[in-house]
C-alpha cells in the first residue's frame, strides 16, 4: 500500500506542472499566458491574448488560428487614428521576427473569436490551434480570466509595465 501511494504521489508530482502550466513550447516557438475574457450571453465575439516568442534563427508568421468554440478566428490590430480607436484585420499574418516576442494584448494585436457558439465563461479553458508559416502548428488553451483582475492589473501599471503608486488619489 505504501508503494502504491508513493507511486501515485510521484506521478502527481510529474503531471502537476504540465497540468497547471500556462505556457507552451514547440521548436523555436513559445506561447506564454494565452487568455481570454468572459463574454455576456448573446455576444458573438470573443478575444484571445498571449505572448508569442521566436527563439529561432528565422522569422515566423502567425497566419491563422481555430477553435471549436467559434465559427472563425482572425488576427486583428487595434490602433488610434485621429483620436479614434480602430480595429482591423492583420493582412498576411502577424510577423514574429527571429529572437523577438510579440504580445497580443488589449488595445494592440489580438485574436478575434467570431461567431461564438456559446459564451466564454470565467474559469474555463478554450482549446485553440495556432497556425504558423515557418513553424509547426501549436495547440494551446485560452484561460478565460476575470475582467476585474485584468482591469485592476492594467490600472496599477504604467505604459512601461511598471507599477504605479495610486496612494495619493
Amino acid at each position: 500500500m505504501k508503494y502504491c501511494l508513493s507511486v501515485f504521489v510521484l506521478a502527481l508530482a510529474l503531471v502537476a506542472p504540465t497540468a497547471f502550466a500556462h505556457d507552451y513550447s514547440h521548436g523555436p516557438v513559445t506561447v506564454d499566458h494565452p487568455w481570454s475574457r468572459p463574454t455576456p450571453p448573446g455576444t458573438p465575439m470573443g478575444v484571445g491574448y498571449m505572448s508569442i516568442s521566436n527563439s529561432g534563427s528565422g522569422d515566423i508568421t502567425l497566419v491563422g488560428a481555430a477553435t471549436p468554440r467559434a465559427g472563425n478566428v482572425s488576427i486583428h490590430e487595434t490602433s488610434m487614428h485621429d483620436g479614434v480607436m480602430r480595429m482591423a484585420p492583420v493582412k498576411g499574418g502577424l510577423a514574429i521576427p527571429a529572437g523577438t516576442t510579440v504580445e497580443l494584448k488589449p488595445h494592440s494585436f489580438h485574436l478575434m473569436l467570431e461567431k461564438l457558439k456559446s459564451p466564454l465563461r470565467e474559469g474555463e479553458s478554450i482549446p485553440l490551434t495556432l497556425t504558423f508559416e515557418g513553424a509547426d502548428e501549436m495547440q494551446v488553451e485560452l484561460n478565460v480570466e476575470s475582467l476585474d483582475g485584468e482591469m485592476m492589473k492594467s490600472e496599477s501599471m504604467d505604459h512601461s509595465g511598471k507599477s504605479m503608486d495610486h496612494s495619493g488619489h
